[in-house]
């Protein structure tokens, strides 16, 4: 664990270093730039070793609950725990929660959101709600936190394979029939400039589909959290999580997937961009 520990901290230091998008390297003096990687070092450190012992813990609950729930709610809670962790203990981070109130957590949704920061995914998982990501596969390939996202049924995806966009609604409609809420972030990727870009349809195809009611997420503030490109936590951040009233899917015709998909995307693209 000692050697685990050293290696961590100077291999963290030295990402961070050489990570460093070059806008945040021009935009610091150097006091600033020492400080900020001292901060960043502790941060993911702490992320590196809580992680080591969180995901033997996801591990044992997957075990313990699998008779009793199939939808592995509980470890989906202990996920949320987890991540909320790293706002909770973090002073330069301050994170709101508003409109869960229109969450019917009887129901399952198609739940989207915008996508500006790393740190988004943070903040989805303070809401503690029940859902499963939907995710690049690569990403289940990442030691300890791909691990967990197995551990929890989440859903991947390579975007570049007509095959794997096939199997992963497949997926999907699967958890949505069981009753856990199915969560994309539609752009695709994070926003340079914190603006929303035009949403893919493949939200927007499952909820035709499987009949579910689209939930809309707006998160703001994140963008600066962990700006895109980096890896380092850019000083003080308030970020906000608002969830919006459900969509339902009422005017539009699933018969006609492939028009009422784009037509339902720019529906909720231009109700998410009234609210933003």
């Amino acid at each position: 664990m000692v050697w685990f520990l050293i290696f961590t901290i100077v291999g963290t230091t030295f990402g961070l270093v050489m990570g460093t998008g070059p806008e945040v390297k021009e935009m610091m003096p150097m006091p600033a730039k020492i400080w900020n990687v001292f901060i960043n070092s502790l941060f993911w450190t702490f992320f590196a070793v809580s992680s080591l012992i969180l995901v033997i813990i996801g591990a044992v609950i997957r075990v313990v609950t699998a008779p009793l729930d199939p939808n592995r709610r509980v470890l989906q809670k202990f996920s949320c725990f987890w991540a909320s962790l790293y706002i909770w203990l973090n002073p330069f981070w301050l994170a709101v929660i508003k409109g869960l109130e229109n969450v019917d957590r009887r129901k399952a949704y198609v739940m989207i959101s915008n996508h500006q920061s790393m740190a988004d995914i943070l903040i989805v998982f303070r809401t503690f709600l029940h859902f499963k990501w939907v995710a690049k596969r690569s990403l289940f390939k990442v030691p300890l936190l791909g691990w967990n996202m197995w551990l929890n049924g989440y859903v991947p995806i390579e975007r570049s394979d007509a095959t794997s966009r096939d199997q992963c609604l497949d997926a999907c409609r699967a958890w949505l029939k069981k009753g856990s809420s199915i969560f994309f972030f539609p752009e695709g990727t994070r926003s340079p400039d914190g603006q929303m870009k035009p949403f893919k349809v493949g939200a927007f195809r499952l909820a035709l589909q499987s009949g579910a009611d689209i939930l809309p997420i707006i998160i703001r503030g994140s963008r600066n959290a962990i700006p895109k490109h980096s890896r380092l936590l850019n000083g003080k951040s308030r970020m906000s999580l608002e969830v919006l009233p459900p969509i339902p899917l009422t005017g539009f015709d699933g018969t006609r997937l492939e028009e009422e998909s784009k037509r339902l995307a720019v529906y909720v693209f231009q109700k998410m961009q009234d609210a933003f």
